[in-house]
């Protein structure tokens, strides 16, 4: 068998080991004290989430985890994104060898870098798998790995894709996947995304004064603001929206998971939850387009904390529109990633 030439590295956030209390207190320091995600000066940011954040919230966020966590597979974001890795390797023959990590927890960056290491590659391709760029995800992810290969004497060619959030091959799934529910039985569809602090969308531009309201981040991407988050997700939507007909008035883009009092993008989930209910809506097709598989922040604040958070406002039912997972046109597009030139 042949050795193989070129390294495929696939990140994505992270996961607990396990649900239990210990466990995802580990993974909630290490998540929040990335200056990329909570970006205050490295003193208060450790005093804030070591002293506060994680041991309030990790009894809490373990309860949840609990909830998702199956007994044989595990974590569903690690066991989908290991069966992402093991399709795509499949795929890529043995030219290739392809490596998983998280960016947060185990397996890590740095185990996945060492394996590759000896292996005497001629590139590594590295592909967070974060549809739309963030630096709090897809940055986070380059710094990362920048900061640990420039340790090696040798370098492979190193490569990074920044996103995707316009690749045909995404919207097709999720497309698919909302076609098994019926999209014309419901009354409102929502494209709820992750959701990020105002402040971090200003140094989109080098000028550090990006103004999302005044770019038109909403209604356009071009080159000024080509690598502003809330322009790629809305962007990805308009996508979807064209792909699944339909009117300007029957779907909202929305954002969550907010942490703390600071301002993030808006709106919120929870207030258009609220603002359609009011209308009378009763049934919502919630899409989540900014993660490649499911997870906590699908499987269970949508697909059971909102669920639950519109019934109680009058609503019926809310249906989670599935991830990407390892449907076979996503792992194509995976493929295709993973060989483009650079």
């Amino acid at each position: 068998m042949s050795k193989p030439r070129k390294g495929i590295l696939l990140v994505n956030l992270g996961t607990p080991d396990s649900p239990s209390v210990a466990d995802v207190r580990r993974y909630l320091v290490e998540f929040l004290t990335d200056g990329r995600v909570i970006d205050i000066p490295a003193l208060r940011r450790n005093l804030l989430v070591r002293g506060i954040i994680a041991p309030f919230r990790a009894p809490n966020s373990a309860k949840l985890y609990r909830a998702i966590w199956d007994k044989k597979t595990g974590s569903p974001l690690l066991y989908y994104s290991e069966l992402q890795r093991r399709l795509l390797q499949e795929r890529l023959g043995t030219d290739y060898h392809v490596e998983l990590a998280m960016r947060y927890q185990n397996p890590s960056i740095a185990a996945a870098l060492d394996k590759l290491k000896p292996m005497n590659l001629e590139s590594i391709r590295v592909i967070p798998l974060f549809p739309q760029y963030a630096s709090a995800s897809t940055g986070s992810v380059i710094d990362k790995v920048m900061e640990l290969i420039r340790k090696w004497h040798v370098f492979p060619a190193i490569s990074f894709v920044n996103d995707f959030y316009e690749n045909e091959a995404m919207i097709e799934v999720f497309v698919e996947n909302a076609l098994k529910h019926q999209p014309d039985t419901y009354d409102h569809v929502l494209f709820s995304y992750h959701g990020l602090p105002v402040r971090q969308l200003t140094d989109v531009e080098a000028s550090g004064t990006h103004d999302c309201e005044k770019a038109g981040c909403r209604g356009r991407i071009s080159t000024h603001n080509r690598y502003c988050y809330l322009a790629q997700c809305y962007a990805t939507t308009r996508l979807l929206a064209q792909k699944l007909q339909l009117a300007g008035d029957g779907y909202t883009v929305c954002f969550q998971s907010r942490l703390g009092k600071t301002p993030w993008i808006q709106p919120y989930t929870s207030d258009v939850l609220e603002e359609v209910a009011a209308k009378g809506k009763k049934r919502l097709l919630v899409f989540c387009p900014a993660f490649v598989a499911d997870c906590l922040e699908t499987i269970y604040e949508v697909g059971t904390e909102y669920a639950t958070e519109f019934k109680n406002l009058g609503g019926e039912h809310v249906q989670l529109v599935e991830s990407l997972n390892v449907h076979p046109l996503w792992i194509k597009a995976l493929q295709q990633m993973a060989t483009a030139s650079t």
